[in-house]
């Protein structure tokens, strides 16, 4: 019996289709070439899982290869940048060689045949696309900044550019073509290692990734800084004739708007590059002075009730420092026939830096100013030491001010610890400068030196605090910022900016100038205790955002709305006892625009830092 007709020959379509008495061949070949292809099968899967082993192999190979010249091309990288700042080009140019060489290596194992065949998977190539992402910006790095940057040893040495008290503005001027063309390579390459893809599920390439990108922001940093330094330093100091500029010294023991109030000032000279201070003086000598500059609608409306143009003490109420610059520089030039070059401003927690660069001073009495001191001194122990002798207190301060300008403005022993000390005041905000030529002005607004309130869409939060009790508590003020948003899925967002305030005054006695609150107007009716802070609270939001509660200690409270340079602004004041805290929460809806959140910070006698938790929108 058969259960199963045969199949006929493909060679013999007329075959008998009966009983066939050669059973035996015919059932070899009904059962041999199954276990043919089966054979088959399994040695093709073999061959792909040897291939997939291979392939695997090499691609680990190629990662372990990736890996050790990936890490000593970025610590050459980092060593070649470091002795460029020293000034040692024949060190730098060895370890930009070596971080050329490491990249190129590290560049190599990320391109095999084997890795461009794995990152061309989906998802699961992911990490090995990171990979060779990383080796290629290393590479542009190693080749196109550092090693050209030490070919043509690029003077971003603090010991040639400042030598023998002069900057040489010559040097800086004659190498800022070629800077300016290693900014841009820097800035592309900084562009590109933020654009390097998430490698998904390989933590150890995702922290490779991020090292790399905090590495070339830093390096961009510095080349891009030395750039605009070549194109903008030498015509602000001097190189092409004499500039002067009004120096003011911020007291922000009695905070205002750009830092501190004025509490003296000076006359910084350049003349091809070697810098020189005189005319210091109290702020008194502006007591008469006037500013006749109109600054726009907006400004009045918010400042005007303080004559701000009339009343040096109440020139820097807002935080856009070109306003307070353009003030000063009119009322010094009103009361002295002076017309400055332009305005810089700096407060005691700057001159401390420097200090710690320069070393201490000796006063004609013998105290010791130094860097662990100075603020103390002048923003706290000089109204102890002169509680009502005013007159006295500010010649002390310009005193101290006249012996901290002369030495930085004379010899130098460690321009680059000086140059450190002031990058540190820098990134700080403790030192804003302003300048009356348009076009430097225009590079200026390139830096953090300008302080100018930014156009832009971009997420924005800066807490602005001005004391209206007219003492110096605020050198007992504690702050605490902190900026929150939702996510980006909607058209607006919800954010919220709370302020913690803490009034830590001591309890003993102070003189009338630091505790009283004598500023407060008569006609308020007020009665606080001594040594109470009294303070406007000013948060600049996003453009178009809006206000939707202010909450002061746990209540809701009214507050004053104003605009200024596009920027919403809203006011609360506050009254905060010793001891206490006045918890603040501005509570809004603002556009989610695309950017990173800009939360600058006002230089008060503690840096505060910001908590930022904004997710970044890209749409």
């Amino acid at each position: 019996m058969r259960f199963f007709p045969r199949r006929q020959s493909d060679q013999d379509p007329n075959a008998d289709d009966g009983d066939d008495t050669r059973t035996g061949d015919d059932d070899g070949r009904r059962w041999l070439p199954g276990f043919v292809r089966r054979r088959e099968f399994l040695w093709g899967v073999s061959l792909l899982v040897l291939v997939a082993l291979g392939l695997g192999c090499w691609v680990a190979v190629g990662a372990f290869q990736a890996k050790s010249s990936l890490e000593q091309a970025r610590s050459s990288a980092e060593d070649a940048k470091d002795a460029l700042l020293d000034g040692n080009t024949e060190a730098a140019s060895r370890s930009a060689d070596d971080a050329l060489v490491r990249a190129q290596a590290a560049r190599d194992a990320t391109h095999s045949l084997a890795w461009n065949i794995v990152s061309g998977l989906p998802w699961l190539g992911s990490p090995f696309k990171t990979g060779q992402q990383v080796t290629e910006v290393v590479l542009g790095l190693a080749s196109d900044v550092l090693r050209p940057a030490a070919d043509v040893g690029i003077s971003i040495s603090p010991d040639r550019l400042y030598r023998d008290g002069r900057v040489d503005v010559d040097l800086l001027r004659s190498q800022e073509p070629q800077l300016s063309e290693l900014s841009a390579d820097a800035t592309r390459l900084n562009r590109e290692a933020g654009a390097i893809t998430d490698p998904r599920y390989v933590s150890l390439m995702s922290d490779a990734r991020t090292e790399l990108q905090g590495q070339i922001s830093s390096i961009t940093s510095v080349i891009e800084n030395t750039a605009l330094a070549a194109r903008l330093a030498p015509s602000m100091m001097g190189a092409d004739g004499p500039r002067t500029y009004f120096m003011g010294f911020q007291t922000n023991a009695e905070a205002r708007g750009t830092g501190g109030l004025l509490g003296g000032f000076g006359v910084l000279r350049f003349d091809n590059g070697v810098p020189s201070v005189d005319t210091l003086a109290p702020n008194t000598d502006l007591a008469d002075a006037i500013a006749p500059i109109d600054l726009g609608l907006e400004f009045d409306q918010q400042y005007g009730y303080a004559e701000p143009f009339t009343d040096f003490r109440n020139s820097n109420l807002s935080p856009h420092f070109p306003y307070a610059a353009q003030i000063w520089k009119t009322m010094f030039a009103e009361q002295t026939g002076i017309d400055v070059d332009g305005v810089i401003a700096i407060d005691p927690v700057a001159l401390s830096y420097i200090l710690g660069a320069v070393g201490p001073i000796t006063m004609p009495d013998g105290e010791i100013v130094s860097k662990d001191n100075v603020v103390k001194l002048t923003e706290s122990t000089a109204y102890a030491r002169f509680p009502t002798d005013q007159v006295a207190r500010k010649q002390y301060l310009q005193d101290i001010a006249n012996a901290v300008v002369t030495k930085i403005t004379g010899t130098v022993k460690s321009p680059r610890q000086l140059l450190d000390a002031l990058g540190k005041a820098l990134s700080e905000r403790r030192i804003a400068i302003w300048s009356a030529v348009p076009e430097d002005q225009k590079l200026l607004e390139l830096t953090s030196l300008a302080h100018v309130i930014p156009d832009g869409p971009a997420p924005y939060a800066a807490v602005v605090i001005n004391n209206l009790g007219g003492n110096k508590l605020d050198y007992y003020l504690k702050t605490e910022i902190e900026y929150a948003a939702d996510d980006c899925k909607d058209e607006t967002r919800a954010s919220t900016v709370n302020v913690k305030l803490t009034n830590t005054v001591p309890n003993e006695p102070l003189p009338d100038y630091v505790a009283a609150a004598a500023g407060l107007s008569p006609e308020l009716l007020i009665e606080v205790p001594r040594g109470t802070n009294i303070a406007s609270v000013r948060l600049f939001a996003t453009k178009d955002a809006e206000l939707s509660a202010a909450i002061l200690n746990g209540e809701r409270v009214p507050a004053i709305l104003n605009t200024e340079r596009g920027h919403p602004v809203f006011e609360v004041q506050v009254i905060i006892p010793p001891g206490q805290s006045a918890d603040i929460s501005f509570q809004l809806s603002e556009p989610t625009v695309p950017g990173a959140p800009r939360v600058p910070t006002q230089p008060l006698v503690d840096t505060v830092v910001p908590k930022v938790m904004v997710p970044e929108c890209r749409r």
